[in-house]
C-alpha cells in the first residue's frame, strides 16, 4: 500500500483543506496518509518567509479565494478572528495522540490521529476556536474519546518538544519549506492545489 507523508500545520488555511481532501482521495486510491504536524514558523525561518508581509488587497483576495475554495469543496471553511494563532501545544499533542492511545508511538497512521487533526482544524476553521488554549485541545480530545489530562501532560512534556522539533528537522532536510507538502515516494507536492498531482501519482500516471 502507498504512503503520503503529510506535512501541515493548523495554522495553515490551505493546510485545513488538505487535511479533508488528501484522507478522502487516499481512501479512494488504496494509500494511507502519513500525519506529520510540523511548525510552520521554523520553516519560514528557513526560507525567510513572511507569512504576513502582503499588501492588504493581496490579503484581500487570498481570504476571498479560501471562501470560493470553500464552496467549491463545500467545507464551512470561515475566516477566524485570531489570525496568525500559536499551534505548538496542538501540535505537540497531535505527536503524542499514538503513544495515548495504545499504538506505536511513531506511527502517525492511526484513524485516532486522524480524527484529532480534523477536530482541531475544524475548531479553528469552522467554529473560530482559539485553539491556542490548552482548554480547548483538552475538551477536543475528551469528545473523542482521549484522556484529557494525559494528553495535556503528554504535549508539554519534553519527549513532545523534542518530537515536534524533530518532525520539523526532517521535514526541512527533506526539501519541505511550506505547508501543506505531501511526499509520495520521492516527489514532493506543495499546495492544496497539487492533490490532483498526488493521486497521479498513486494510481501510477
Amino acid at each position: 500500500m502507498k504512503t503520503v507523508d503529510f506535512y501541515f500545520d493548523y495554522s495553515s488555511t490551505n493546510s485545513y483543506f488538505a487535511a479533508f481532501l488528501l484522507p478522502d482521495l487516499c481512501r479512494k486510491r488504496g494509500a494511507t496518509v502519513n500525519w506529520f504536524p510540523v511548525h510552520s514558523a521554523a520553516l519560514f525561518r528557513v526560507t525567510g518567509f513572511d507569512v504576513m508581509a502582503m499588501t492588504p488587497r493581496k490579503a484581500r483576495y487570498l481570504w476571498r479565494d479560501h471562501q470560493r475554495y470553500g464552496e467549491f469543496t463545500r467545507l464551512p471553511f470561515r475566516k477566524p478572528s485570531r489570525f496568525p494563532i500559536k499551534t505548538a501545544t496542538a501540535l505537540r499533542a497531535t505527536l503524542m495522540i499514538p503513544s495515548l492511545v495504545g499504538e506505536n508511538p511513531d506511527d502517525y497512521t492511526t484513524a485516532k490521529i486522524c480524527d484529532f487533526a480534523q477536530a482541531v482544524m475544524r475548531a479553528y476553521w469552522e467554529r473560530d476556536a482559539d485553539i491556542a488554549d490548552a482548554a480547548t485541545i483538552s475538551r477536543l480530545a475528551g469528545e473523542l474519546g482521549i484522556d484529557r489530562e494525559a494528553l495535556l501532560a503528554a504535549a508539554g512534556s519534553d519527549d513532545a518538544r523534542a518530537r515536534l522539533a524533530a518532525a520539523t528537522e526532517r521535514a526541512i532536510a527533506r526539501g519541505v519549506f511550506g505547508v501543506p507538502t505531501f511526499v509520495v515516494g520521492d516527489e514532493m507536492f506543495w499546495g492544496k492545489d497539487r492533490l490532483d498531482f498526488v493521486e497521479r501519482l498513486l494510481i501510477g500516471r
